[in-house]
């Protein structure tokens, strides 16, 4: 067995990765999971934001009980999250896993453009809505704004949003299970 150089965008293998123990970043580091089925995808996600600075992938998933998985094991800071995934809607799947973590925040990254879709998920409790085919310019600039809990919605969309069904977005109120359990 020979010394295999790492693949771009390949996982690691072992536990150490699943666990979440090998992916220790300085505090000021926002840490990113990537949840998209299409892993062409999540490489260019993770060249695009490991070019920033204060920005690390410390994982990615290509379906959601794989993403639940590693969201458990390595508490990122901020999720990128698919809607249409294998194995579970990621739309579905938003409550679950701020429950699972819930100092992570999730930022949508999808091709629907329906702002019912967007008004979902940001009620279901996710702080960015991000077109796949804005990735490139706003992604970087949604990650950062759901790290400082800010919302970030793509800019036409938000304006469909606004002019559309009422225009209200209101953020969830009720505390998850967990968050009571903590107070």
């Amino acid at each position: 067995s020979g010394y295999r150089p790492p693949v771009l965008g390949a996982e690691v293998s072992g536990q150490v990765e699943e666990e979440g123990l090998g992916s220790e970043v300085a505090d000021d580091v926002i840490t990113v999971l990537l949840a998209d089925d299409h892993a062409i995808l999540r490489s260019g996600l993770r060249l695009l934001l490991e070019a920033e600075d204060g920005l690390s992938v410390v994982a990615e998933a290509g379906d959601v009980p794989t993403a639940m998985r590693k969201v458990r094991g390595h508490r990122p800071r901020v999720l990128i999250l698919d809607l249409n995934l294998p194995g579970a809607s990621g739309l579905s799947a938003i409550p679950s896993i701020l429950e699972a973590s819930p100092d992570t925040r999730i930022v949508v990254l999808t091709m629907q453009n329906d702002p019912v879709f967007a008004r979902e998920a940001l009620s279901s409790g996710a702080l960015g809505y991000v077109l796949k085919e804005a990735a490139d310019t706003e992604v970087v600039a949604a990650v950062r704004s759901a790290a400082a809990d800010q919302m970030y919605v793509n800019p036409g969309l938000g304006v469909r949003l606004a002019t559309e069904g009422g225009g209200q977005i209101e953020q969830p109120t009720a505390l998850s299970v967990r968050e009571t359990e903590v107070l």
